[in-house]
């Protein structure tokens, strides 16, 4: 595909007026009408300047530069402890610096990249990674270009700005986006960025099993709990972070540790593969759970289902969005649905994951970014979800 065949429009930043995707997939300069099925291109603000967050530990390539990735908080959680009859952990990704789980292996791909010599970045994200990448290179000080499809929200668009990255806008799935950034790529010499298909992130991603490890070890609330987890739960899209949690569960010694692999029905690119017993190609994404949408999962999830025990539970978005909403009346955090899948297991699959006794359950807390309480409130109007009293809605 040649690059004439898309005409790229450059323009100030404009700020979009809700919270629903620009139409169309473009967003319109001034007196200039897109060229239909274009991509339109965002170029980036002046870098703003953050002061560094205070974190307890973090992975930071600079002492006054903010940290690639943070360690983040494993807590117990009382309401769904309750729930599942035994202890269950939080380990809460969403308080990454870009939001999500993805600041951990798209924070170490993006500095293994600056080691190689690359000053030039491009990905393609409908949200999550794409973020994550645009934090780390302003970070690093490398310039990034994010390729995001239509369905990206605006204000997803505008967090990726905000970080410096260039944004542009093409196709309506995550599939047309990755075919237009790894064009991109290939034709200026600049690196492409896997969002989830690397062993470099694999590597970044599986640092979070070290930390539960050592948090799990020394948690003052314990009171006796077992330091081995009987389950570690976590969402699947395209894969990566469960294939990170595969390798950091091999280093850990937790080989004999379950890990329950989650999607939503719609979503649901892993469970199909484990049925087939071959990677294959779901027909399209149906799931609110957009961040899921990977159309098939890394090959490396099934070389790692054939090594240790991954379940793959499958949730509905009703349950996900519930889940959504009662996390957020639990536990005072606003999560998107591909989160919600892995809390929607503990809620309503409680009796259904491994171990049992005192074996604590970790759940992976893996991001909020691709929420807000009006699309809370959309998606449960959409999926029919129950909606617990939480902001404003009854």
């Amino acid at each position: 595909m040649s690059l004439h065949a898309h005409q790229v429009h450059r323009h100030g930043c404009q700020r979009h007026n809700s919270t629903s995707p620009p139409s169309g997939g473009a967003r319109r300069s001034p007196g200039r009408e897109p060229t239909q099925g274009a991509a339109v291109r965002h170029s980036a603000r002046q870098r703003p300047q953050f002061a560094a967050p205070r974190v307890r530990a973090c992975h930071t390539p600079g002492a006054n530069s903010p940290p690639l990735y943070r360690e983040t908080p494993l807590l117990l959680s009382d309401p769904l402890s309750r729930v599942v009859g035994r202890p269950v952990y939080l380990k809460m990704e969403n308080m990454q610096p870009s939001g999500s789980f993805k600041s951990r292996g798209l924070g170490h791909f993006c500095e293994k990249a600056r080691s190689r010599g690359c000053d030039h970045l491009v990905i393609s994200s409908g949200g999550n990674a794409g973020q994550a990448v645009a934090h780390s290179g302003r970070v690093l000080g490398i310039r990034v270009t994010v390729v995001v499809p239509s369905t990206t929200p605006a204000f997803m668009i505008r967090r990726i700005e905000d970080e410096g990255a260039d944004v542009v806008v093409h196709g309506d799935v995550w599939d047309e986006a990755d075919a237009l950034a790894r064009e991109l790529a290939g034709r200026h010499g600049r690196e492409h960025v896997p969002p989830f298909d690397h062993p470099d992130i694999w590597e970044g991603h599986a640092s979070m099993i070290d930390e539960i490890k050592h948090q799990l070890t020394g948690s003052p609330e314990g009171n006796g709990v077992p330091s081995t987890p009987g389950a570690v739960v976590a969402s699947v899209g395209g894969g990566g972070l469960l294939v990170g949690c595969c390798v950091g569960m091999q280093r850990a010694g937790w080989n004999d540790v379950p890990i329950v692999a989650v999607e939503t029905e719609g979503a649901a690119s892993f469970a199909a593969a484990v049925k087939s017993g071959r990677v294959v190609s779901v027909p399209e994404i149906s799931s609110v759970a957009k961040s899921l949408g990977a159309r098939r999962v890394s090959e490396e999830c099934l070389v790692w289902r054939r090594r240790r025990e991954i379940l793959p539970f499958v949730m509905s978005d009703a349950q996900a969005v519930e889940a959504c909403f009662r996390f957020a009346v639990d536990h005072r955090a606003l999560v998107e649905p591909a989160c919600g899948a892995s809390l929607g297991a503990a809620y309503f699959r409680g009796d259904d994951l491994p171990g049992g006794g005192e074996e604590p359950v970790v759940v992976v807390v893996c991001g909020g970014n691709m929420a807000t309480p009006n699309l809370l409130r959309q998606w449960a109007v959409q999926t029919r979800a129950v909606q617990h009293d939480v902001l404003g809605v009854e």
